[in-house]
């Protein structure tokens, strides 16, 4: 058991490596996703700060039925984070899945954004 879960986490790390290692530009769109929530932030990797973030957890999303992880939640948070980076004056950024793949609500947060006017 315990040589199973090390295994795992190790080949977790190691994707989250070589998915970070590839992207190189200022500003970065990082996704996290858990069992119940998403959260995505914009980063300046220049000066190692968070510009934006938005997730199903933050005030404009808490008390709507888009609260949870979901198609439609992922759709709106895509908006929001284009919409905030675009006030930023922000245009052009890298996308940074993680460990997760470009499948479903990742995709969908991705096109959602990209939709709004971000462009990577």
């Amino acid at each position: 058991m315990e040589k199973s879960l090390f295994k795992r986490n190790r080949s977790r790390k190691r994707r989250c490596y070589h998915v970070k290692n590839k992207l190189q530009g200022r500003y970065r769109l990082c996704v996290n996703k858990t069992n119940k929530h998403l959260s995505v932030q914009l980063i300046d990797d220049e000066k190692q700060q968070t510009v934006a973030n938005v997730g199903t957890f933050s005030k404009e999303f808490i008390k709507t039925k888009n609260n949870k992880k979901s198609k439609a939640s992922a759709a709106l948070l895509g908006e929001a984070i284009a919409k905030l980076a675009l006030e930023s004056n922000v245009e052009k950024v890298v996308f940074d899945r993680r460990r997760f793949k470009y499948h479903g609500l990742i995709a969908i947060l991705a096109d959602a954004a990209r939709k709004s006017g971000l462009k990577f």
